[in-house]
């Protein structure tokens, strides 16, 4: 049993607009997952540093981030990061292009954790219906060309409301979504836009919305989590 989660955690910018990245570590290790998928990890404009230094996630946690070698300074990828215990094993990883007007991208990785072989993708998608479908294509061609198939997890932010419709129905023609909740507004959650999917290859256990006090104040979107295993 793996728990895995996913975070919008908007440049660690509060509902109380004071950017605080160490409460934003607080909110991680409440939830305590073994993989993390983050949104909005890096600032928007000029060199895109991490918003959580490396020092700061070194001392004050038990993650690591991929390294995915695009931006010295970034944790991730515009914005998409994913963070593992610091002692599983990255067996591979990179960033997957996703067609979009405004910079878009997903990230990938394969993993080693308590002896078992885990692949990730994290993702931001758009806020517009068509292009959220294009990504979806994108990222659903990415995978299925991949050389080797294994349990994979997917999450983040998918800007969509209905699974019945866009791209939550593209994406659920393979993938199973837990279900975990209402997770945006932070104050007031109305809509599940923050999304965990899994293969046909693996379960979800117990699953949920990390609604703390901290939780409510770090980001105007709530994490989400699961637990997964292999079936």
């Amino acid at each position: 049993m793996l728990k895995v989660a996913s975070y919008n955690m908007r440049k660690a910018i509060g509902t109380d607009r004071r950017r605080r990245p160490e409460r934003t570590l607080e909110v991680l290790r409440e939830i305590d997952a073994d993989v993390i998928a983050l949104q909005e990890c890096d600032r928007r404009f000029g060199q895109r540093q991490g918003v959580i230094s490396p020092h700061m996630l070194e001392e004050h946690s038990p993650w690591k981030a991929v390294s995915f070698g695009v931006r010295s300074g970034s944790m991730g990828w515009h914005g998409n990061a994913i963070l593992v215990r610091k002692d599983a094993q990255i067996l591979d990883c990179e960033i997957i292009h996703l067609p979009a007007l405004e910079p878009r991208g997903a990230v990938m990785a394969d993993l080693r954790i308590g002896g078992e072989s885990l692949r990730v993708v994290g993702m931001h998608l758009d806020l517009s219906g068509l292009w959220r479908r294009r990504q979806a294509h994108a990222i659903l061609t990415h995978l299925a060309s991949s050389e080797r198939a294994m349990p994979t997890v997917m999450m983040g932010d998918l800007n969509d409301w209905s699974a019945q419709s866009g791209c939550l129905r593209d994406f659920g023609k393979e993938f199973s979504f837990a279900p975990t909740g209402r997770s945006f507004h932070a104050r007031r959650p109305i809509a599940r836009l923050d999304r965990i999917m899994v293969s046909a290859d693996l379960s979800i256990g117990d699953c949920g919305v990390n609604d703390s006090a901290a939780a409510r104040t770090a980001s105007d979107h709530l994490p989400v989590w699961a637990e997964v295993r292999r079936n």
